[in-house]
């Protein structure tokens, strides 16, 4: 599956932005799906991750309650509702796919083998 990630810009802090992931090839019912966020000189950090047909999403704790993934009733879009948006949310945000993943993996960039481009989230103080 081909993803296309698209929504982020600029925005005060105390905003909320929707993060869009376009699939081509497949659709989100057949994937396990992920957000990863990545700063500049830091690591990809996990944001969320979900197995749509075994249980509830994952959340990163530093999002846990601000951050929402949902998706579509066509099952070829995933969103990622940001509030509350802080400035050390600014990064450049991914999403991911992947056939099968267990549960204890889905924080692991390794186990995603589709990958977005990326959008930039810059959240000003």
């Amino acid at each position: 599956v081909q993803l296309q990630a698209s929504g982020g810009g600029l925005v005060q802090a105390g905003g909320s932005l929707r993060l869009s992931c376009v699939a081509s090839g497949g659709t989100f019912s057949d994937y396990a799906t992920a957000w990863f966020r990545q700063a500049p000189g830091k690591e990809r950090e996990f944001v969320v991750g979900v197995r749509w047909n075994a249980g509830s999403p994952r959340y990163a704790d530093s999002v846990k309650g601000r951050f929402t993934i949902s998706r579509d009733k066509d099952r070829r879009t995933v969103y990622l509702q940001m509030n509350s948006l802080k400035p050390e949310d600014t990064a450049i945000y991914f999403c991911a796919a992947a056939p099968r993943i267990i549960w204890s993996s889905l924080a692991l960039p390794s186990s995603y083998d589709s990958w977005g481009q990326g959008t930039q989230v810059t959240v000003s103080s």
